[in-house]
């Protein structure tokens, strides 16, 4: 991993120790939007809106966006699960 410093005469690439990697990667996401939810679950679009209309799916409005906590998703899938 590295970090790109633009100035206005040049940019800089410095490498990132492994600890401070290990930090970055681990910020989470707590919500995503539809279309990341699909990509990330492989669920379809109309099938995702289908589980947020029968309460499997837990969402978040804030103002005109529908966000997902990504916590429901988990929970989707390990409800589903199948041994």
């Amino acid at each position: 991993m590295v970090h790109i410093i633009k100035t206005r005469r040049k940019t800089q690439i410095l490498p990132v120790e492994a600890d401070e990697a290990r930090r970055i990667d681990r910020t989470e996401t707590l919500t995503v939007r539809i279309p990341e939810a699909v990509r990330m679950t492989g669920i379809g679009r109309s099938k995702l809106y289908e589980l947020i209309q029968s309460g499997d799916i837990g969402i978040v409005k804030i103002g005109a966006s529908t966000l997902i906590p990504v916590d429901s998703l988990r929970e989707l899938i390990a409800r589903n699960r199948r041994q």
